[in-house]
């Protein structure tokens, strides 16, 4: 062996520690030819039980082995590490290691992301993640990865890797990662990051969900990039963790009561809930007594074995989750629950009351009609409480009248915001003493239950302090979670399954979570059907290049291909970027370009008809806008608008010509077609439900089964079922129309529904046997609870995908995963209870850390805001100057109306054809838009009466201290608005109103 490799050896040994945290295995691992693939899979196999780090030392070990005849390994393990990022360890394998004192700098680099890592989840990953890429820190396969993963796992989940792949760069990788910071606008994360005091002049208010607002929840489902419903990965301001040691050292006298996350880390779920909240339900028609069926009001509540077993604890009166399989009756034996508990407080003579907290407003009325209400109304007093029942009652007078309240989590979440802030309207924890909260899974950082359950723990915590002192405690409900599949989170490994158990446990702080493996229970049938690719497109084809000729004007080099959710990410920074510039040219391209992709995307899921329909619907708005004449003027068309206009008038023949071909279309529509008449054909009563991605897919599949005769021939009576947050291109169901639809699903009169992910979780149809999820594949919780939808005995679960797309390899992984959770379960419940205890203890700890620096953060922020002379508005599309701050006033706290005469004479209205809704005091129904360029502003809402102006803020462009900005909601702009002055304003309007009738005499 000669001199040079021994060196070489000897080098890696000496930094074996230091190599451990800087080299990745995984992708060196395919660039080493030097190994064999016996010792690969060696350090593979290591890798997916042990994780990286024993993995790294495996890898030492078997290069130590294989150095014989192979003189150029070291070459090639250098060229390795710098090809995949890992530029760091390939200068310590060099023997070129940092100094001692930029080696010292960079541990303390490292330290600080990890101590502000759970404040770094909260940026915007996407925007960070290609401002590293583009600043060298990331390999173009970080990037790919990284979006990858915030697209499937969310904002955090793309953070942390982000985070992991950014801290083995070579020396100097801090500088540059606070200049990405700065680059994407997160100038507070970058201070705090350098140890610098907040500058007031830029910092943004962060306002948690005691504060948020539901035209925010709205805002932030409209602002999302992609039109799905998986999830809102929108950035909040940043936690405050460089705070000094008097935080830590007050020994946590005060709890928590929020995830230390923020509020935009909203699920869909809840986001939907609240806009549907706001939307309000149709008036009740139905008479309360023909809501409980009377043959069962006596009915006592029989429990199996099983559920009895898994009930135990719970009626012993501890805090549990009950994790069983869906139609095992984990309702039920929540029912049995409710009522030993308020039959003991009875016994006793202590209150009883019972919260029952779901995520979706469909739940409500299931749970109220199939379960609570069935069987508990005859003795119990059991109220339902969604968007309609609170608009006649206060929910606080619900709440004391009743001894059940079945309502969605973000009413009493919000009602306890009240309390809190000391409204009249509100209540409190210690009204209740059970609490049952459904779909459990959900109580996670950035979730509602999890802010609901923060006041708990807070409260918890603060009892034992008063028990010290020999105070008396304040009452805290007991805690019944009940779930299906808590998941296994990001885990990539056994241990890290339990963790995330674990955690969950901790959340809900539980005395044990309570499974149980029904040796009966039948699984759907599951197959996989796998569409072969489409071997021409020239439909596509022809859409590709439109798009090149848009990027040739507009000057843009895309990164990605066109089609795909990494272009979507390119194009939206790019909309963005241009808006703040004012490149008008290149803001209006990347909007076409959108359009363009998502097209492209609903060709490849759906019909071309589909994607051309989508197209031409698009321009023929946009041109009716910009040609719309009113009395004020003609909005005017610039140049590059007219030649986008052009571009498609002069490929439009071509691609209905192409539509008309059904040769070209994809085969996975075939495929679906070949399988729902399947269904249908074997099945003498088949009733099933299709998942689809987006709320377009989902539509344009309806419309297509509608049109199609042989569906009609084996008697399909086909509905879709969306959520009901506002969106751009689709109108959202009210729910109202969400009620309607799954009432005629479960009566039979509809038989097939295809739905977006809002009907995933807890529909209950005992009638559905099958089950299809159409090119859909997200986490291992998403496919239990589809698949669990099916409830008939011969229930059928397919999976239609197309070959290449990768989700049959995704739904694998997701079954090894779902594998991995009931380990994970099993592995938790056979736990030390000491270890347990402990366990959950730190957990909870670190809950109430991060909330007490962020509340901390938060007052901090409270008292930095700025006068509304700080900030202009100004068109988002023609960069007109719209209006000072001055002029802005909020209305009930949450709309912010501009009602100047000055304002009234710079837009036009236009009748809102997306959405209607109705509330106490006031209503929406028209839309304003810029009188130069026709861009939406927002809408004009009727108050009392008084016609308002009311501002969408991601329409605008806001100037802040000579800034540019854009904002996705309100709450992200530190500037205290004055409230609406309604006398005033009146006033003014009867004074106007007397004018003109004196003129009239």
């Amino acid at each position: 062996m000669s001199s040079d490799q021994n060196d070489a050896l000897h080098v890696i040994n000496c930094f074996r520690d230091r190599l451990r945290q800087l080299i990745r295995v995984e992708p060196v691992l395919d660039l080493l030819s030097f190994l064999e693939p016996d010792q690969k899979e060696r350090i593979k196999a290591k890798l997916h039980t042990d994780g990286n780090v024993n993995a790294v030392s495996v890898l030492i070990d078997e290069i130590i082995k294989s150095h014989n005849g192979n003189k150029g390994w070291s070459r090639e393990l250098i060229i390795a590490l710098e090809t995949v990022g890992c530029k760091n360890a390939a200068n310590y394998v060099k023997n070129n290691p940092p100094d001692p004192s930029e080696e010292a700098e960079n541990d303390s680099c490292v330290r600080l992301i990890d101590l502000m890592r759970l404040t770094l989840f909260n940026m915007k990953t996407r925007d960070v993640c290609v401002q590293c890429s583009s600043l060298g820190l990331l390999t173009q396969e970080d990037q790919e990865n990284i979006m990858t993963a915030t697209e499937n796992q969310g904002n955090i989940g793309g953070a942390r890797l982000l985070l992991t792949r950014l801290v083995k760069n070579e020396t100097g990788w801090f500088s540059k990662f606070l200049q990405a910071l700065e680059d994407t606008e997160h100038h507070d994360l970058a201070r705090q990051l350098r140890g610098e005091p907040g500058n007031e002049d830029e910092v943004m208010s962060v306002e948690t969900y005691e504060s948020s607002t539901i035209e925010e929840s709205e805002q932030m489902c409209m602002a999302a990039p992609e039109e799905t419903e998986m999830n809102l990965n929108d950035s909040t301001p940043s936690l405050n963790l460089s705070t000094d040691n008097s935080l830590l050292s007050e020994d946590l006298n005060s709890s928590v009561d929020s995830s230390g996350l923020g509020a935009s880390n909203v699920s869909i779920a809840e986001t939907e809930e609240v806009d549907m909240y706001k939307e309000g339900m149709e008036e009740e028609k139905e008479d309360r007594t023909e809501d409980v069926d009377q043959s069962v009001r006596q009915r006592d509540i029989v429990l199996r074995d099983y559920q009895m077993e898994v009930a135990r604890p719970a009626l012993e009166g501890k805090n549990i989750i009950i994790c069983l399989p869906t139609g095992s009756g984990k309702t039920r034996v929540a029912v049995y629950i409710t009522k030993e508990h308020l039959e003991r407080k009875k016994r006793m003579g202590e209150p009883g009351k019972v919260a029952v907290l779901v995520n979706k407003v469909p739940l409500v009325e299931q749970h109220y009609k199939a379960e609570f209400g069935k069987f508990l109304q005859h003795q119990y007093s059991v109220e339902r409480v969604s968007g309609a029942s609170q608009l006649k009652i206060s929910f606080p007078q619900i709440v004391e009248k009743n001894d059940i309240i079945i309502c969605t989590a973000q009413i009493l979440e919000n009602s306890f915001a009240k309390a809190k802030n000391g409204d009249e309207d509100g209540i409190n924890l210690s009204q209740f003493s059970l609490m049952v909260i459904d779909e459990c899974h959900h109580t996670k950082k950035g979730g509602v239950y999890n802010h609901i359950m923060i006041r708990y723990l807070k409260q918890k915590h603060r009892n034992q302090q008063l028990v010290k002192q020999q105070k008396s405690p304040v009452p805290i409900p007991q805690i019944l979670g009940l779930t299906a599949s808590p998941g296994v989170g990001e885990a990539k490994t056994q241990l890290k399954a339990e963790e995330h158990i674990l955690q969950i446990c901790a959340n809900l702080d539980a005395f044990t979570i309570k499974t149980w493996t029904i040796e009966d229970a039948k699984l759907p049938y599951k197959k996989i059907v796998i569409a072969e690719e489409r071997k021409k497109d020239p439909f596509g084809d022809v859409i590709k290049k439109i798009m090149d000729e848009i990027h040739t004007h507009a000057e843009l080099k895309p990164l990605c291909e066109p089609g795909t959710q990494n272009y979507e990410l390119w194009v939206v920074q790019k909309e963005q970027n241009a808006a703040k510039e004012e490149n008008q040219r290149v803001r209006v391209c990347a909007e076409h370009l959108r359009q363009y992709n998502e097209a492209l995307h609903q060709s490849n899921t759906i019909r071309m008809s589909d994607a051309f329909r989508f197209l031409h619907k698009y321009h023929s708005e946009e041109l009716k806008t910009k040609s719309s004449s009113e009395d004020e003027g003609i909005i005017t068309i610039t140049d590059t608008e007219r030649f986008l206009f052009t571009l498609f008038e002069e490929n439009k023949a071509e691609l209905q010509e192409l539509m008309g071909k059904p040769q070209y279309e994809n085969n996975i529509l075939a495929e679906l077609k070949t399988n729902i008449l399947k269904e249908f054909t074997i099945r003498e009563k088949a009733r099933g439900i299709i998942f689809s991605r987006t709320r377009l897919s989902t539509l344009a599949l309806s419309q297509w089964i509608q049109e199609n005769p042989k569906f009609d021939e084996v008697g399909v009576k086909a509905s879709y079922l969306i959520g009901g947050g506002d969106q751009s291109v689709v109108k959202p169901m009210t729910a109202a129309e969400q009620k309607d639809v799954l009432n005629k699903f479960r009566e039979g009169e509809i038989n097939l529904l295809i739905a977006t992910t809002v009907a995933e979780e807890g529909l209950d149809i005992a009638e559905c046997n099958f089950v299809i999820r159409y090119g859909l594949v997200t986490n291992e919780i998403s496919m239990i609870q589809a698949r669990g939808r099916g409830r008939a005995e011969d229930s059928s679960y397919t999976l239609v995908a197309e070959a290449g797309s990768g989700v049959a390899e995704r739904e694998s992984v997701n079954e090894y995963r779902e594998k991995m959770m009931s380990k994970a379960i099993a592995k938790v419940c056979k736990m030390n209870r000491a270890d347990y205890e402990k366990k959950i203890r730190e957990f909870q700890i670190q809950a109430i850390v991060e909330k007490k620096v962020k509340t901390k953060k938060k007052q901090q922020k409270g008292m930095m805001k700025e006068s509304p002379s700080k900030i202009s508005l100004s068109c988002r599309d023609c960069s007109v100057l719209v209006c000072p701050g001055e002029e802005i006033e909020i209305i009930e706290n949450m709309h912010h109306v501009n009602v100047t005469n000055r304002f009234s004479k710079l837009f036009i209205r236009r009748e809102n054809t997306s959405l209607q809704e109705r509330m106490l005091d006031y209503e929406t129904n028209g839309v304003i838009a810029c009188k130069t360029c026709g861009q939406p502003w927002g809408s004009m809402m009727l108050y009392k009466s008084i016609e308002c102006p009311c501002l969408h803020i991601k329409n605008f462009v806001v100037t802040y201290d000579s800034k540019k900005k854009t904002f996705s909601k309100w709450s992200e702009l530190a500037i205290r608005f004055p409230a609406f002055d309604y006398t005033q304003h009146a006033d003014l309007l009867v004074e106007d109103s007397e004018e003109e009738d004196m003129d009239t005499d």
